[in-house]
């Protein structure tokens, strides 16, 4: 490949993904509509912005660390609120990924290897959900799949290896003001990868990843630092946690019991462990099209190129330890979680096939590639038979089966191999490819969002005034009443829990207190403190749209009188009963 079609490859590879990304992506509406509040929030007020409050008087954040609030909230400002500007920075982050994995591999294996790299995470559904949604998860895998770049450099560089190492810590640590311990996984990896293969000394290398460390502390301990030493009412209450604690929040909700199961499961398949849950219709579907190649690729790569050992060491510790936490964390799974193996799948997928085809005249290379399309063909076959009644299924499964029966014959005529690599790409994306043209074509929304074909028996479950209810359908009597009759009032509204309150506070545009946070269950505000606020005339009505239990609903029934307006129970909290 030349120098001049490397570099049009490239571009094409980075439009098209821009393309795919951004088709289409309002249709998307507010997605999470916890974090959309959120971002809606912060393009009002700085103060919500800066802690990632739910609210724009900031009376609680989400129970995220605000980075990817931060840039949504941004593009928000710059653009206005809307559906589109909210995600536009998470797909653009998508484009961005698919560009630093390409000059990850590149560094490495050249342009071909490279650019197979960049097509895999380019079409892998889980990460075209992601890029499309505006979850933390997109911002979380653009920042570390950058550190792996930057370690890349360390590895290479003759001069001045510790200021790429710093720049590893320091993405590895805002990384975690976007999604906490989760980034933390990849740490291993990064470190072991430079000790092992860095070019200066062992004592040198030792020094670069203690500095990395201290910048990774830094970069993620600010903000913590902040939240921690100011008076917590001169802040909102940290929206997850039970103490009002940031710290809290991240070694307990978001960090241990999402591993020990100490806090309340969800999703359809957190009750199993293991590797049975990536055969999970809903998690399958999400990534494992590639996983067998990328884990042939890490070996092939091992065997057969020295040079290429450190490579391996970064990113196939990056997919070790983070599907090793995944498939045994007892806590909270959602499948989309799944999108932080993306990275590696890809980086060792693309140069892995690329070294077995230019080897494949050895019979070990060849048996692994026609192995590894068996292996594909069989998986698409499975996960598009759950979702396609049609000939698609067959057709992978027979170009696949094709594809390997030619590969064992090798035949030496060149129109044959441009056959054999056609069928093999085809029995690589065909799978992935039409999930992720599903995913884009739908629209994709609430808590729990897949990419594909719904598989499961349950849905994603969206922030609901009635179970099930979204933005779009708040009834417009109640959005004319929060609108008009709650000016002047710092909230126009409470509700138990953020599924209440989300919708309520988009469609209608005016703030809306989360009782509980998120499910409703965390200790705030207490009976006491929302009575002082009523009595201070800072909130108009009552929203009643939960079974929840709660000492705040009691005292609101048995205070107020209600009313219904296009279909909801609401207590007007000016006028005692």
């Amino acid at each position: 490949m030349t120098i001049r079609t490397s570099r049009a490859a490239y571009v094409a590879l980075l439009v098209l993904t821009a393309i795919g990304y951004l088709w289409g992506l309002s249709r998307n509406g507010f997605a999470n509509e916890y974090y959309a509040a959120a971002v809606q929030a912060g393009s009002i007020s700085w103060k919500a912005w800066f802690f990632a409050a739910f609210d724009a008087p900031g009376f609680i954040t989400v129970d995220k660390t605000p980075g990817a609030m931060w840039v949504m909230g941004l593009s928000a400002r710059a653009f206005g609120f809307s559906s589109w500007s909210m995600l536009l920075p998470q797909a653009l982050m998508g484009v961005a990924t698919v560009a630093v994995l390409y000059a990850c591999v590149r560094r490495w294996f050249g342009a071909r290897a490279a650019l197979l790299a960049g097509v895999i995470m380019a079409v892998t559904p889980v990460a075209v959900l992601m890029f499309r949604f505006n979850n933390p998860d997109a911002l979380l895998v653009l920042l570390l799949t950058s550190a792996a770049y930057a370690v890349t450099r360390a590895i290479a560089a003759e001069q001045h290896p510790a200021r790429w190492m710093m720049l590893a810590g320091a993405l590895v640590g805002f990384a975690f003001l976007t999604k906490m311990t989760q980034a933390f996984l990849v740490l291993p990896a990064l470190a072991l990868a430079y000790l092992l293969a860095g070019r200066k000394s062992v004592r040198v290398r030792v020094r670069d990843t203690a500095l990395a460390g201290i910048a990774m502390v830094v970069g993620g301990g600010w903000w913590i630092a902040i939240v921690e030493l100011m008076p917590a009412s001169a802040r909102p209450y940290i929206g997850g946690s039970r103490t009002n604690s940031v710290v809290e929040l991240a070694l307990g909700y978001n960090g241990l019991s999402r591993l020990s199961g100490s806090a309340a499961r969800s999703g359809p398949s957190a009750e199993a462990t293991g590797l049975q849950r990536l055969l999970d219709p809903e998690y399958a579907g999400q990534i494992l099209w590639l996983l067998p190649v990328a884990l042939i690729s890490a070996v092939a790569l091992v065997s057969l190129e020295r040079r290429s050992r450190a490579f391996v060491v970064l990113w196939a510790g990056w997919l070790v330890v983070t599907g090793a936490v995944f498939v045994l964390m007892d806590g909270t799974v959602h499948s989309y979680y799944l999108i932080a193996l993306a990275p590696p799948i890809a980086a060792l997928s693309g140069p892995g096939l690329v070294l077995l085809w230019s080897r494949r005249d050895h019979p070990i290379a060849r048996s692994a590639l026609s192995g590894a399309a068996l292996l594909t063909a069989g998986i698409s076959f499975g996960l598009l038979s759950r979702a396609s009644a049609g000939v698609l299924p067959y057709t992978v499964l027979i170009v696949g089966v094709l594809a390997a029966g030619l590969l064992l014959v090798n035949p030496s005529h060149r129109r044959f191999r441009v056959l054999i690599a056609g069928l093999l790409v085809a029995t690589a994306l065909t799978g992935p490819l039409t999930y992720s043209i599903q995913t884009i074509s739908v629209r994709k929304g609430g808590t729990m969002p897949a990419a594909g074909p719904d598989v499961s028996s349950g849905g994603g479950r969206s922030g609901a005034l009635i179970s099930g209810t979204a933005t779009s359908q708040v009834p417009a009597e109640l959005i004319a009443l929060l609108e008009d009759g709650a000016s002047g009032y710092t909230w126009a509204a409470a509700a138990v829990s953020a599924h209440t309150a989300a919708p309520l506070e988009l469609a209608a545009g005016r703030p809306v207190i989360a009782i509980g946070g998120f499910n409703g269950t965390n200790p705030t505000p207490t009976l006491t403190a929302f009575q002082q606020l009523v009595a201070k005339n800072q909130i108009r009505y009552f929203i009643d749209g939960t079974s929840f239990p709660n000492a705040i609903t009691t005292w609101v029934k048995a205070t107020f009188e209600p009313t219904t307006v296009g279909g909801a129970t609401v207590y007007d909290l000016t006028s005692p009963a």
